[in-house]
């Protein structure tokens, strides 16, 4: 026990190190991939509609496909790095992505594009569990808020670059094309990958100390922290119970993925119902867009600096707030403001629950599966919006659904603010 606790202290006192930043790179290298394979499917879906290649039913399935696959390869990344570690489950992940959606390039029909789809979305959910846990397993104490932030940073700039690359490449060589070259990309960061040693800290967890020194030792080439102490603080109650972290990862990563998706997807056409119509320009599209990476990179700010609890509660707070104002505008300034407010909101959200706080509220010895089963679950939330919001459209107003989500994000904010713990550089276990 000394010596884990010994080990434990070593590695809390890291600096980046030549292997972390490897580690760092090929995390959001494949994280990118992710986010750029997520839009990807959406341009797919209506070019091949477009072509007559597929039906409207077919392309239901196609899309729900995506989101199921998501919700298996969250569960599955989180069994499969617990028991069996963080490597064999960071590589299997990119495997399943990079080789489906490259199959998926050569699909003779549409079922097979969905199955395709299918499987390569167990992939991609996988990799938003496994990448993630691993920068948070890696990342200096100090700092491990701003590097797991700026991951989805990185992560996140897929969406415009993707929206870019589709419009240039699809009209003129087909979507084929951007099958197999998001598919031999992938393939590329895979066999760069396969150097990546094991998590120390999973080593340690399972009594495999010796191991687990020769990993530390080459991520304190660059020195160490002197202003972390032998053995950080504590937390003043350890994770609570896997039962309260779950409920408050859950919680969180749902009313983080339900906002966004639900504001995202369906405010633009319950403002076209007023006169507002903000759908079919691309200028003010790209102007709320750039609320993503201003959040993203105001949460990777503030995570280390304020702590955990005091980046997230507010945001979820604002959301409530920005979010029924939003609902409320009758002009497009309004809209402009409050959108671009949101995206930003929706962002420190994004950066600070998914990529830092979820795999923080769990042990290393359940860290992959508490982060699976939340994130899993908020996949789930994101497949019944449409019906939910569809439903309330019938039996009520666009207002209801406004002050809805609103109360998700505040239910939310106080869930963490109350019963979760704060994790900033204190040892997580």
């Amino acid at each position: 026990m000394e010596r884990q606790i010994s080990l434990q202290g070593r590695i809390d006192r890291t600096k980046e190190s030549p292997l972390f930043y490897e580690i760092f790179a090929l995390v959001a290298g494949g994280m990118f991939l992710d986010a750029v394979d997520v839009y990807l499917a959406s341009a797919v879906a209506t070019t091949v509609l477009k072509d007559n290649w597929s039906t409207l039913q077919l392309n239901s399935y196609f899309l729900s496909s995506g989101f199921l696959g998501l919700f298996l390869g969250s569960i599955i990344a989180g069994f499969i790095g617990d028991l069996k570690g963080r490597r064999v489950a960071y590589q299997i992940n990119l495997l399943l992505f990079g080789g489906f959606t490259f199959l998926g390039a050569f699909a003779p029909n549409m079922w097979f594009l969905i199955f395709c789809r299918l499987m390569s979305s167990v992939g991609l959910g996988s990799e938003i569990v496994t990448g993630y846990s691993m920068i948070n397993e890696f990342a200096p104490i100090h700092s491990r808020g701003k590097w797991c932030a700026t991951t989805s940073l990185v992560a996140n700039c897929g969406a415009p670059i993707t929206m870019i690359l589709c419009s240039a490449v699809i009209p003129r060589f087909g979507w084929r094309v951007m099958f197999m070259g998001v598919g031999i990309v992938a393939a590329v960061l895979w066999y760069l990958r396969r150097n990546i040693p094991e998590s120390p800290r999973w080593l340690m967890a399972h009594g495999r100390q010796a191991e687990a020194k020769e990993i530390i030792e080459r991520l304190e080439v660059n020195g160490v922290n002197d202003d972390v102490t032998e053995t950080p603080k504590k937390r003043e109650v350890v994770h609570h119970s896997l039962g309260i972290s779950l409920f408050v990862a859950t919680v969180a990563a749902s009313a983080t993925i339900i906002c966004q998706y639900t504001f995202t997807s369906w405010v633009p056409t319950l403002l076209s119902n007023r006169g507002i119509n903000i759908s079919g320009s691309l200028w003010l599209s790209a102007f709320m867009m750039v609320g993503a990476p201003v959040g993203c990179a105001i949460g990777a700010y503030l995570v280390d600096r304020i702590g955990r609890k005091k980046t997230i509660a507010p945001a979820f707070f604002m959301t409530a707030v920005f979010g029924f104002m939003y609902g409320r505008q009758s002009t497009v300034g309004g809209v402009l403001t409050f959108g671009f407010l949101l995206e930003v909101c929706f962002y420190i959200l994004m950066a600070s629950v998914i990529a830092v706080y979820v795999a923080e509220l769990f042990p290393t010895k359940f860290r992959f599966r508490g982060s699976g089963i939340a994130n899993g679950t908020a996949k789930l939330f994101t497949v019944a919006m449409p019906i939910v919001v569809a439903w309330m459209l019938k039996v009520t107003n666009a207002n209801m659904i406004f002050w809805t989500i609103g109360g998700i994000a505040l239910f939310a904010g106080i869930v963490v603010w109350v019963f979760g713990d704060e994790t900033n550089q204190k040892d997580i276990g």
